[in-house]
């Protein structure tokens, strides 16, 4: 079966347009600068939102790449964490790499069952039994949910971390596991590689 994840390019061409979109604004930025009556902070605050966004799309196709290698599934999975994000459901979604990861968790409920959107998002359904732990991926299947996840020493400041957060960094500093996070409080997208965490905008193609 041919990846899902194969084509990166429409990813790639948003990212060099968005950037291509910051560089715009910052030499408009810069040859305004003696003008008279221009709202500089206002503009500077527009500027830094378009550098935020661009990081985002960029964060992803960096994903995308890493995630390519080690699943077909790479728009269920993306679907998936885009529905829980405009839900505001919390969830916690490891894709094994490389390294093995049993050593690092509590084993949860075994599913084996192919990975599909629609079964991540009953999972992490408030309510379901499953959706406080971790989904565990491991190539196209679902290896089991309500995983426990080691949690990172690591403090941080100015900067308040919930437990699915720092659950997905532990992981991560431990192995070469891809980490999905997705916030309950604010809906705010993440992932969490080599023990660092990386907010990201995917989009979604169709």
């Amino acid at each position: 079966m041919e990846s899902q994840c194969s084509d990166l390019s429409p990813q790639i061409s948003e990212v060099k347009k968005q950037f291509t979109n910051v560089y715009e604004s910052l030499a408009q930025f810069t040859s305004s600068l003696d003008q008279e009556g221009i709202d500089m902070l206002n503009d500077l605050k527009s500027i830094s939102k378009k550098i935020t966004d661009a990081g985002k799309l960029a964060s992803a196709y960096h994903l995308s790449r890493l995630l390519v290698p080690y699943t077909n599934k790479c728009h269920e999975i993306f679907n998936s964490v885009r529905q829980l994000s405009t839900k505001r459901k919390g969830a916690l979604i490891v894709v094994q790499r490389e390294d093995p990861i049993d050593d690092w968790i509590t084993k949860g409920t075994p599913i084996f069952a192919e990975i599909s959107s629609s079964l991540l998002d009953s999972i992490f359904h408030v309510g379901s039994p499953l959706h406080d732990g971790a989904v565990w991926i491991q190539n196209d299947i679902i290896v089991s949910a309500a995983n426990i996840l080691p949690l990172t020493k690591k403090t941080y400041k100015n900067k308040k971390l919930g437990t699915r957060h720092r659950a997905a960094i532990g992981l991560s500093e431990l192995t070469d596991a891809l980490v999905f996070v997705v916030s309950e409080e604010t809906g705010k997208e993440s992932f969490s590689f080599n023990g660092s965490l990386y907010p990201f905008q995917m989009i979604i193609q169709k």
